[in-house]
Parts: structure tokens; C-alpha cells; sequence
């Protein structure tokens, strides 16, 4: 190649050989100092997505929507109208020719600009505030979800002993799996052990099925030879026997901790870990508050974040089933690991059963089983002490209630704190999770001492179809009382989650649920207006819900949950406007892209 050719495949340079002067250094030593403020109008990881019709909603109330947003590196570096964003790129353009020439060689010519369809919406990256990653992972190997019949559970627990070969010829492999929902079935009684046993490839084989709500296992015989001799009660459970006193194989509650199924390997959480953040990403979900892991999962999940392996951020709440203290066994983690995702400082404390078990506590009796008012897992007391120890020392305290008198007892124990104790609401955020079932009393006082209801709309939607038998005309009226939660709430915040495996991971279930107060096919006990839809919430409400109110319950408001310049740059694509489509359009809905830490985290950029 001669030397004109060379010099014409480097292109011209910005000025004359021979007259780099003063001049021409202070321009650059100026851009120097541009690109370390921070002022320069463009980066090399700097790109925008815009929407012609305005249908980017970023949650920030000074500024609900916007027609372009701006990402630089991982953060949000501004939100627009496409005349901002041109004058931007006009500002970009009319730069010196030095400072062009620069910016082309070390910046990249021009902002990189994509336009979402006329139908798609932008939105935060969507958070689940309550569910259970390593679970669901698990429930996937066996899902029993589908089945609406006893004999369904049957087949489903043969075909996958048939479809793998190391268990169909190992009998003595334990056989797990979850989801089954006898409300669901025609009989509508619990599961008996013998059920397994009338089938020749079942019988003598250990298996343990929980319940779809993870308060309830059902084993087979072959486990109850295992376990051996029973006790004749557990505090905090229940053994579910026959009228001769045997047991039938469910166990409720603390009793479950008596079937001793194998440990999960390291192997397994990964299979568990990575399949559920797949899907999750899927459905657009950039966080999740993981409510109730063991030391064990989250020493899994430390060392995954501590690889970058972690591809969203996880809020985890540490658990342990015991009355006696266990902060110690948690490590205190915030924004952990190579891409600082994983952030452990909240425990999580379970103090009732769950309703389609029977077992959420009640103050009266079970209008359709008057011989129990259900489960209390530890005594007031033991809640009380446990609760005064983790405020002390600093965690956040989740507690899952789902019965009126578990919701009574907890907030009596939060109100002490609060009022006598003196314990900083806003620097505490306790939590209680679920805050099913309610009298108008304690709702009310829920919201006066600011404690954040964290709920889950799809609960709503599948409970319906038995929750008034199981309560009754009255009780009912303050059950799954989302817009009277909102309402009377000191910041008007209420997280909203999936309980997840317990429902689905998609989390427009829960917006559709949420606006609805419908199930799937359209319908509900009062009709195809929504069961008690005066507890419906706005489909504003819920986007908050789901982003802004989430964050605020993990103590990073200021960081995620809407799309304001200088927050982390997570976000969704969906390819139609559930903000306003029609009702019945919102569940057809599907992610474009998942994006976390202005990174693509699945799908693909317009």
C-alpha cells in the first residue's frame, strides 16, 4: 500500500501536520476535563429507547412520562421528549472539529437510538416482593399445579418415575415435588397416604408432595416407616390422623419438619437457582425479595453472587424455624458480590399456617371446620422476643400472617416497639407479609403505625373460590382488603408479589388479579364484575405496587423502582400497553427485553 493510501484509510486528521499548537492541546485537556465530570454529551455505553407515542412510564411523579429514556453504563442518564434528545445530539454535532474528531474516535459517532413498536410500553424493571426462588426451582422437577383431581396427582407422580430411569429402577429414591390443592379436587379432603399405595409402581416408594401453599406435606407409607414413631402433638402443627388415631400421611406446619427428606446438594440449588431466574427475566422481573431462606441457600447464593452469577437483584430475607434466636447464623449483605445484586438484611419469621390448610389462625372458629380456629406456630411470647432481638440488632422483621388473630398478635408486638419501644419506623420498614385476613380494627391500625402490608393480588384470585366458606359473611369483608390497605397506609405503599411457587412467576397474574379481581377465564364468585372489586386497585397503583413500592420495602427507593436519571438503569419492554389495553388484553402481554444495569438481561433491543 503506498503512503497516500494509508493515509486515506486513517482518515484525515482533524488538523494540518506540523500545527498542533497550544491551542489545540487546551481543547483536548478541556474534553479531558468534560469526560471525567461527566459532561460530555455522550459515552461509549450510552443509548436510548423511545417511544413516539409517550408510552414510557417511569413511575416518578414529577415526571410520569416521557417519550425517550437515556441510559449511560448502567444507569439512567436521562429522561425526554425526542426534542430534548435531539438538541442533545444538535449540541453533539455542532462541536468543533477537533472535539468531533475526538468524540467519533473515543465515543462513538452518535447516540444509539431505538423506537419501541406504537404498542409497547416501557416500564421500570418489575419487582415480586414476596416469593421463594430455590423453591420454585424445586416444585419445577414435580409441578403439580395443573392436576384438578386426585387421580390427576396419581398420574402425574407415575409419568415422571416413568420418564426417569434412575428413579423407575431405584424404589428407594425419594420422590418431591408440590402443588397439589385438594380445593381444587372433586373429593375436596386432604390426601392419604394410602392413596399412593393403591397404585402397584407407587406403593413402597418414599414420596413427599407439599401442598400448593408449602404448609402442608403429604407422604406416603413407605415415609411414615421411615420417620417411625410419631409424637402425639407438635407445637405449632398438626399430624392429620383417622378416627382410629393413625396418621394418614399429612403433616401441617412445624410437623412437616418431621419427614426426613433429603438435603438439597449444591448441584440441585443451582438447577433450582438458575431455572427460576431464567423464567423470572422472562416475564420481566428485575428483583425479588426471596422470603425465607435457609442458611444453607443463602451460603449458595453468597458464593453465586460472589462469581457473578446472579443476574438480577435479590432482596433476601433469612430464615430459620426456630422459637430460640438465630441472627447470628445470617450474614448482614448489602449490595454483595461482583455486580453487588445480592443484599441480606431482613429476616422473615412465619407465624401462622395458611388458609387452604386450615391452619391460618383465626380468632373464632373455622365457619366450615368449627373444631379448629387453626395454627399458631410459636406463642406470643417467643414472637415477641425473637422480634425485640432482630430490632436490636439492626434486621428488618418480615412476618407472614395470614389469619386475623396472627395478624392481631403480630401487630400488638410491632405497636409495642414502635410506641414504647421507640424503634424508628422509617429506619426500621417492618413488614408483615400477606396481611390476609383482618379485622377493620387492625387494618386501620396497620396503617396508622406504618407498617408495610406486603401483598400478594393472585392469593386474592385463586383463595375466592372458598375463602367465604372457610370464614364466613363477616370475616370476609376485611380479607385480601388491598385499596383499604393502600388507602390507609402512612406513605401509601404497598408492595405487591407473587408468593411464588405457591402462584405463577409471571407477575402480570398479579396485575391482572390486582385491577380484576378476576381469575384467568374472566369470572369470580360475584359474577364478571370482580369479587369484592371495591378492594380493586388502579392499574397505576399497581405498576407502583410492583416497581416504586417494592423498592421502597427493601430500603432502595433511591436506587430502583422508577426511571429517574441517576437510578440504575432497569427496565422493561412489553409489547402492548397494559396501562390501557382492555381488561382481558393485559394477560396476553409479552416481554421484549429485560434489561438490568442497562445491560440486556433476555430478549433483544428494538
Amino acid at each position: 500500500m503506498s503512503k497516500d493510501s494509508k493515509e486515506k484509510a486513517a482518515g484525515p486528521l482533524p488538523f494540518p501536520r506540523g500545527t498542533f499548537s497550544a491551542g489545540v492541546a487546551l481543547q483536548l485537556l478541556a474534553l479531558f476535563c468534560l469526560w471525567i465530570s461527566g459532561r460530555i454529551p455522550f459515552s461509549p455505553d450510552e443509548y436510548s429507547i423511545c417511544s413516539k407515542s409517550g408510552s414510557i412510564y417511569t413511575v416518578d411523579e414529577t415526571n410520569p412520562q416521557v417519550e425517550c429514556i437515556s441510559i449511560r453504563e448502567s444507569r439512567i442518564s436521562y429522561t425526554e421528549s425526542f426534542q430534548e434528545l435531539q438538541e442533545r445530539t444538535r449540541r453533539k454535532n455542532t462541536a468543533s472539529r477537533l472535539q468531533n474528531w475526538l468524540m467519533s474516535r473515543f465515543f462513538g459517532s452518535s447516540i444509539r437510538i431505538s423506537y419501541i413498536a406504537s404498542d409497547a410500553i416501557v416500564v421500570p424493571g418489575l419487582a415480586d416482593a414476596h416469593a421463594h426462588i430455590m423453591n420454585n426451582g424445586f416444585k419445577m422437577q414435580l409441578d403439580l399445579d395443573s392436576c384438578k383431581s386426585l387421580a390427576e396427582v396419581i398420574d402425574s407422580v407415575k409419568a415422571y418415575i416413568q420418564s426417569h430411569p434412575d428413579i423407575h429402577n431405584n424404589s428407594s429414591r425419594w420422590i418431591q415435588g408440590g402443588g397439589w390443592d385438594q380445593t381444587k379436587w372433586l373429593e375436596k379432603r386432604f390426601p392419604t397416604a394410602a392413596d399412593f399405595d393403591a397404585d402397584p409402581l407407587l406403593e413402597g416408594r418414599p414420596i413427599a408432595l407439599q401442598r400448593v401453599d408449602g404448609h402442608a406435606s403429604w407422604v406416603s407409607n413407605r415415609v411414615l416407616q421411615i420417620i417411625g414413631k410419631l409424637p402425639a402433638d407438635v407445637e405449632g402443627g398438626s399430624i392429620i390422623r383417622d378416627s382410629s388415631g393413625a396418621p394418614t400421611g399429612v403433616f401441617l406446619d412445624n410437623a412437616m419438619s418431621l419427614i426426613p427428606a433429603p438435603e438439597w446438594t449444591d448441584e440441585q440449588m443451582a438447577v433450582f437457582f438458575d431455572t427460576t431466574m431464567k423464567v423470572a427475566l422472562s416475564y420481566g422481573l428485575t428483583s425479588i425479595h426471596d422470603a425465607g431462606s435457609s442458611p444453607m441457600m443463602i451460603q449458595f447464593m453468597k458464593s453465586y453472587a460472589e462469581t457473578g452469577k446472579i443476574p438480577m437483584r435479590l432482596y433476601v430475607m433469612g430464615h430459620v424455624s426456630s422459637d430460640e434466636y438465630w441472627g447470628s447464623q445470617i450474614p448482614r449483605l448489602v449490595n454483595y458480590g461482583k455486580h453487588c445484586r445480592l443484599t441480606i438484611r431482613s429476616v422473615k419469621l412465619v407465624v401462622d399456617g395458611a388458609l387452604g390448610s386450615w391452619g391460618a389462625a383465626l380468632l373464632e372458629p373455622y365457619s366450615d371446620k368449627p373444631d379448629t380456629s387453626g395454627i399458631m406456630r410459636s406463642t406470643p411470647k417467643a414472637i415477641a422476643d425473637l422480634v425485640n432481638q432482630f430490632w436490636k440488632d439492626g434486621w428488618q422483621v418480615n412476618i407472614h400472617c395470614i389469619g386475623d388473630r396472627a395478624n392481631h398478635i403480630v401487630l400488638h408486638i410491632f405497636e409495642d416497639l414502635i410506641e414504647v419501644g421507640n424503634a424508628n419506623i422509617t429506619e426500621w420498614r417492618p413488614r408483615i407479609e400477606h396481611a390476609q385476613i383482618m379485622t377493620a380494627e387492625d387494618l386501620e391500625r396497620t396503617g396508622r403505625l406504618g407498617i408495610i402490608a406486603s401483598v400478594q393480588p393472585t392469593h386474592a384470585t385463586s383463595d375466592m373460590w372458598y375463602a367465604e366458606t372457610r370464614l364466613g359473611p363477616n370475616r370476609i369483608e376485611g380479607a385480601y382488603a388491598y385499596r383499604t390497605l393502600l388507602n390507609g397506609s402512612q406513605n401509601h405503599i404497598l408492595p405487591l408479589g407473587s408468593d411464588f411457587p405457591v402462584e405463577g412467576v409471571n407477575p402480570l397474574l398479579g396485575f391482572y388479579a390486582a385491577v380484576s379481581r378476576l381469575s384467568v377465564d374472566g369470572t369470580s364468585p360475584h359474577g364478571g364484575g370482580g369479587w369484592y372489586s371495591s378492594e380493586a386497585l388502579t392499574r397505576a397503583q399497581v405498576l407502583k405496587g410492583m416497581t416504586l413500592d417494592a423498592a421502597y420495602a427493601s430500603f432502595t427507593e433511591h436506587e430502583i423502582g422508577s426511571l429517574t436519571p441517576g437510578k440504575k438503569a432497569d427496565f422493561v419492554v412489553l409489547d402492548r400497553n397494559i396501562m390501557r389495553v382492555p381488561m382481558e388484553e393485559i394477560l396476553g402481554t409479552k416481554v421484549v427485553v429485560t434489561v438490568v444495569d442497562g445491560k440486556v438481561a433476555y430478549g433483544a433491543l428494538p
